[in-house]
């Protein structure tokens, strides 16, 4: 099993998750976030004074799955995020070794 953690626009929420939808993924945790990477942030005018705005809003969509499930799911969020300008995000990937669903107890892929 393996764990997907994207960092997206807000914006391209909806988008993602319909990608992922379509490929029978139903479970999913949604996180609103900030950061910076590149994009570095933007200045900002409030009441005649200008401010560094340095930390961006951001959504970070964690998801646990099967390992032959992880290529696609990769490929179908870089085409839902993607707005080919800086700042659309990251996806990181790392191994999870166990899954517990509290409910029932089940372990491993049947639990996801």
């Amino acid at each position: 099993m393996q764990k997907i953690e994207a960092i997206i626009r807000p914006f391209k929420l909806d988008e993602v998750k319909k990608a992922l939808n379509e490929l029978g993924i139903q479970g999913l945790t949604v996180h609103e976030v900030k950061g910076f990477g590149r994009q570095k942030g933007h200045t900002e005018l409030y009441r005649g004074a200008e401010y560094v705005v340095d930390l961006l809003p951001k959504v970070k969509i964690d998801v646990v799955l099967e390992d032959n499930q992880v290529e696609a799911a990769i490929e179908r969020i870089s085409q839902a995020a993607q707005s080919g300008k800086i700042g659309d995000g990251k996806i990181f990937v790392s191994p999870v070794s166990e899954v517990v669903r509290i409910r029932t107890g089940e372990r491993g892929g049947t639990a996801l």
